[in-house]
């Protein structure tokens, strides 16, 4: 096994640790949130629109964070700074 197939190789796997690990957090932090949000809401239905502007904010707030762990990983599969590197070495 050469040097580019194990650079593909480590690519990939931390690519997909890092979706898995990026969309878990995420997720059940968006579930906390919107479980809080409606507890709270049902509480004290006079605070939904304060309740509601809240909670969609930091939802996308939330959601930025599983965003770039896509992005990241992204990076690893396509635009990876070692595929330069580990090409020269092997080409030259």
């Amino acid at each position: 096994m050469d040097n580019i197939a194990l650079v593909a190789m480590a690519s990939i796997f931390t690519s997909g640790i890092t979706i898995a690990i990026g969309s878990i957090g995420p997720a059940l932090g968006e579930g906390w949130a919107v479980t809080q949000a409606l507890r709270s809401i049902a509480q004290q239905p006079d605070v939904t629109n304060t309740v509601t502007r809240t909670l969609f904010v930091s939802l996308a707030m939330i959601e930025s964070t599983a965003i770039y762990c896509f992005v990241v990983s992204m990076i690893l599969i396509f635009a990876n700074p070692f595929w330069v590197f580990v090409t020269q070495k092997a080409g030259g």
